[in-house]
C-alpha cells in the first residue's frame, strides 16, 4: 500500500507539473502574442510618422503663397552674371512664380556654390522691401538661406532670364 501511494503521489506530481508547465508555455505564448501585437503597433506608428515627416519635408513652406500684385508696388531683378538689373513692369505675370516658391529649412550652405544668382527686390505696398535671392537649389530671403524645391528656383530663374532676352 505504500508503495502503491507513492507511485500515486508521483504520478499526481508529475501530472501537477505538467499541468503546471502547460500553464506556463500557455501564459508565455500569450505574453508573446502581445508583445506582437505591440510591436506591429509600434511599427504602424512609426510608419506614419515617417510618412507625415516625409510629406511635410517633401511640399516644403511656400513663404510667399498668399501674395498678390496689389501688395507690390515696384519689382526689380538683378541677374549676376551679366549684373544686369532690370525693372518689372508686369507685377501681375511675376507674382505665380513667387507664390510657387517653396523652401524647406534654413541651409547657409549657398556660399560654397558656383552659378547664377537671380535677385528679385520687392517694394511692397506697406513701404517695406523684400529681397529673394534665387541660386538654385537655394532661396535667400532678406540674407537668410534656404534649401529650396528645385522646381520653383529653375521657374524664377527662367522668368528672369526671358525679362533679360527681351531687354536685349
Amino acid at each position: 500500500m505504500i508503495k502503491r501511494t507513492g507511485v500515486m503521489q508521483n504520478q499526481s506530481v508529475t501530472s501537477l507539473q505538467n499541468e503546471t508547465k502547460f500553464s506556463f508555455d500557455a501564459r508565455q505564448n500569450e505574453k508573446r502574442g502581445v508583445l506582437m501585437k505591440r510591436k506591429r503597433l509600434m511599427l504602424i506608428i512609426g510608419y506614419f510618422v515617417i510618412l507625415g515627416i516625409d510629406v511635410l519635408v517633401v511640399s516644403g513652406r511656400k513663404p510667399y503663397k498668399n501674395l498678390e500684385a496689389s501688395d507690390i508696388v515696384s519689382a526689380t531683378v538683378h541677374l549676376i552674371p551679366p549684373d544686369k538689373t532690370i525693372q518689372i513692369t508686369d507685377i501681375e505675370e511675376l507674382v505665380p512664380y513667387l507664390n510657387e516658391v517653396a523652401v524647406y529649412y534654413k541651409d547657409d550652405s549657398y556660399t560654397d556654390y558656383v552659378g547664377q544668382a537671380v535677385t528679385v527686390t520687392l517694394t511692397m505696398a506697406d513701404g517695406s522691401r523684400e529681397e529673394i535671392m534665387e541660386y538654385n537649389p537655394f532661396i535667400i530671403i532678406n540674407g537668410v538661406g534656404y534649401r529650396a524645391k528645385p522646381r520653383s528656383c529653375e521657374n524664377l530663374s527662367n522668368y528672369a532670364n526671358t525679362l533679360l532676352d527681351q531687354e536685349k
